[in-house]
């Protein structure tokens, strides 16, 4: 009778068997907490990184979006400021230059105590172009040495004058007659004369006699440019 219990109970296993079998279980469990844990900590699944690196940087953003275009507003602004780059580029490009106009001073128009003249500037190119504003004076002695400081612009609006070949604009150039004033005078050889927003000027031989350059009411003034030759 013990004989058959004993041949029938199912052997207990060892300590060692069941150490075994925790320590494989454990081992699978820690795996796979491993890699969740490695995803969101910041971790890039390899399907991602590998379509990351294959995209090019600019598919980043969709066609047609402020990234694209550069500007805070879908493709528009990028277009208006294209549209104004070009405005400027053509502005600048149909400006008279120094050595596309002839200077000129024209017949003095006397009154009142004042000298006036007209100081012409004329298109001597081939082409259309524009001047616009003030031009710069100055009065110089024989050797290059300004006389007196420069002109004071007088009030009054540029306006854009177009030339066409042979066409010219003038400025107005006045100051009191020295008799009249009692300022100190010079006799100046030429005028220089500088078209707007031109660096180099253009040399006018002066004939017409002695000009303010110190004291009280000295003041030699400049206008606008319009068109004609003021006479």
């Amino acid at each position: 009778m013990a004989h058959t219990s004993s041949s029938l109970r199912s052997p207990r296993p060892s300590r060692a068997v069941l150490l075994a079998g925790a320590a494989a279980v454990l081992g699978l469990t820690a795996g796979c907490d491993g890699g969740d844990t490695a995803g969101t900590s910041g971790g890039t699944p390899p399907d991602t990184a590998a379509s990351a690196t294959a995209r090019p940087a600019s598919s980043a953003a969709p066609t047609g979006t402020a990234a694209q275009s550069g500007s805070g507003a879908p493709g528009t602004t990028g277009a208006g400021s294209a549209t104004a780059a070009a405005s400027s580029r053509a502005a600048a490009g149909t400006r008279c230059h120094t050595s596309e106009l002839r200077a000129s001073v024209g017949r003095e128009d006397a009154g009142a105590g004042q000298e006036n003249f007209p100081l012409v500037l004329t298109n001597a190119s081939g082409r259309t172009c524009t001047v616009r504003g003030f031009p710069g004076a100055a009065f110089v002695d024989g050797s290059g040495k300004q006389l007196g400081p420069d002109p004071r612009r007088s009030a009054g609006t540029p306006t854009t004058v177009t030339l066409k070949p042979g066409g010219s604009a003038w400025a107005g150039l006045t100051f009191a007659n020295p008799e009249v004033s009692g300022a100190r005078t010079a006799t100046p050889a030429a005028l220089l004369l500088t078209p707007p927003d031109e660096r180099d000027p253009l040399t006018v031989t002066w004939t017409a006699g002695e000009v303010p350059v110190s004291g009280n009411a000295s003041s030699v003034r400049l206008t606008v440019l319009q068109p004609g030759t003021g006479t």
